[in-house]
């Protein structure tokens, strides 16, 4: 633990000075009454960017998308505990996606809470259903330690909640003390790590399933080189936060999101390893199948879960194998440059899939809630140029447009696409404010088949062929049609309508060289 001395502060000030000093740089932000004195404290502490959202779910799926783009926290800015709902679907996607995120919410002044206010409201019971550490604060001189302990904890992979009450933001303090603490992963079970040693030194049909840091490309340099040397196969969740993907690094194989393919793919190995990631479990229940992917006759272990070092414990399985580094360049793990050529004639679906990732270029970011406009996208992807890619961990709706800010915010020299659903992009079209005035590079594939789809398909699997007049209702957006490009141009975001390939590659080429948001609805 470090401190600092400084002059005479308020809550408010010591908040920033605390969080900038521990690394974060960027504030989501929609605030209120209860927050004045942090608005006017960024004032006076200007090296942190702050970004205004104009709904709460942008802040947080931005924070999202930022956290995990750096592998660092962002802060958002919330008000009261409404504020803080309006923006927890997105924070359960980066609970799912292990985003370091730190929120702050700003509450009533401790001598007001009895009044029971029209705002007052348990945001604890709020804070707790999504954020592996949260706290009331009861004082400005304990202030310094818990924005501390709120962001070390958050460097784990997790969301930190902190609720500040208005009075504590305005008492000062003289020559308050500054808090860093310095973060360190838990040590990795090495027991867990030397029994998958062996059980990859017998061989057999073996599977590592991927997660968290470990899709990250130091994580997946190294299970590339295990899978080279053992003949491992190497899988993710059919979610993952984030991963990266392209020529150079080994295929990644996502796990169907359908149960009947992921229960057919994941049986045929005796031994499952699990590094940095949950067992993998059905998105739904359904009736006369099981919850688990995994059978229980096979072998599971479990490295570097929780908050150990994954990237850490797949290493030492490296050392343990006496896996050296050239055996990466193995032709059985290491994909080669593979880019599709583009179709022509009408899109759908399919060939909206293969233009984006014909025209991609090398370090873009794909933020991905196309969901079932893109479910041939991933394929086509591990020989592109090498690139970042999200999904919507979570599987709540709404996160892609102000996921893609986020990313924009956190690595501006890259450019963004993001592949959008049309009923999705309704939770959180506010982003794309936020793109204008702030001028970021991000692409915006606007998906419109003009329906909930995947609802379309769940009726198909019930076994309902002909849903009636009401329950087809609830499914459709056409009922009046959404007009995209106004939507957009009227959020400041230039946009465009294409029905063909030719189009569509043509408007995407363009929109990936301009500077500043665009949006393109493909009519699918």
């Amino acid at each position: 633990m470090e401190k600092e001395v400084g002059k005479i502060m308020n809550g408010a000030e010591i908040i920033l000075k605390t969080a900038s000093q521990a690394g974060i740089k960027v504030c989501f932000a929609n605030a209120g009454t209860t927050e004045i004195p942090l608005l006017c404290a960024f004032d006076s502490m200007q090296d942190i960017r702050t970004i205004l959202g104009l709904f709460e779910g942008v802040c947080t799926g931005a924070a999202d998308g930022y956290g995990r783009m750096l592998d660092m926290p962002a802060m958002t800015l919330l008000h009261h505990g409404p504020g803080f709902a309006n923006g927890i679907a997105n924070l359960h996607n980066a609970r799912r996606a292990r985003t370091p995120l730190l929120n702050i919410i700003g509450d009533h002044a401790t001598w007001h809470r009895h009044a029971d206010a029209p705002l007052t409201m348990d945001i604890e019971a709020l804070t707790g259903s999504v954020s592996s550490w949260f706290k009331n604060c009861d004082s400005v001189e304990a202030l310094s330690e818990d924005v501390a302990d709120s962001i070390n904890e958050a460097l784990y992979g997790a969301i930190s909640s902190l609720i500040v009450p208005h009075d504590i933001q305005m008492d000062s303090v003289e020559h308050p003390e500054i808090i860093t603490k310095r973060f360190m992963f838990k040590p990795f079970d090495t027991d867990g790590v030397e029994n998958a040693a062996q059980l990859l030194r017998k061989g057999g049909k073996i599977a590592m399933i991927l997660g968290s840091r470990a899709l990250r490309r130091r994580g997946m340099e190294v299970a590339g080189r295990i899978s080279a040397a053992s003949g491992c196969d190497l899988f993710a969740g059919s979610f993952p936060g984030f991963m990266e993907r392209g020529a150079g690094l080994p295929n990644v194989v996502r796990i169907p999101y359908f149960p009947e393919g992921a229960i057919q793919m994941m049986s045929q190995y005796e031994t499952v390893i699990l590094v940095g990631s949950d067992e993998p479990v059905t998105f739904f229940g359904y009736d006369g199948v099981p919850s688990r992917i995994l059978r229980n006759e096979q072998k599971k272990i479990s490295i570097g879960m929780g908050n150990e070092d994954a990237v850490g414990a797949i290493e030492y399985l490296a050392e343990l194998l006496k896996v050296s580094k050239n055996m990466f360049s193995s032709d059985k793990v290491l994909t080669k440059l593979n880019c599709p050529s583009l179709p022509s004639g009408a899109l759908t679906p399919e060939k909206a899939c293969v233009v984006v990732a014909a025209i991609q270029p090398e370090y873009a970011i794909i933020v991905d809630e196309g969901l079932t406009s893109v479910m041939t996208y991933y394929p086509l992807t591990a020989g592109l140029p090498p690139h970042s890619m999200m999904t919507i961990a979570g599987g709540s709706i709404g996160y892609g447009m102000p996921c893609a800010v986020g990313a924009a915010i956190a690595c501006p020299d890259r450019p963004v696409i993001n592949i959008q659903a049309d009923g999705s992009a309704l939770y959180t079209l506010q982003a794309l404010w936020t793109q204008a005035r702030e001028s970021l590079n991000v692409t915006t594939l606007l998906c419109a088949n003009k329906s909930y789809n995947i609802l379309k398909i769940e009726y198909e699997r019930a076994g309902v062929k002909s849903p009636g007049q009401n329950a087809q209702s609830l499914v459709e957006l056409d009922n009046p049609s959404i007009n995209w490009v106004k939507l957009s141009e009227g959020f400041g975001v230039p946009a465009v309508t294409v029905d063909s390939v030719e189009a569509l590659a043509k408007e995407l080429t363009v929109a990936l060289v301009e500077p500043g948001p665009h949006l393109i609805e493909m009519v699918l």
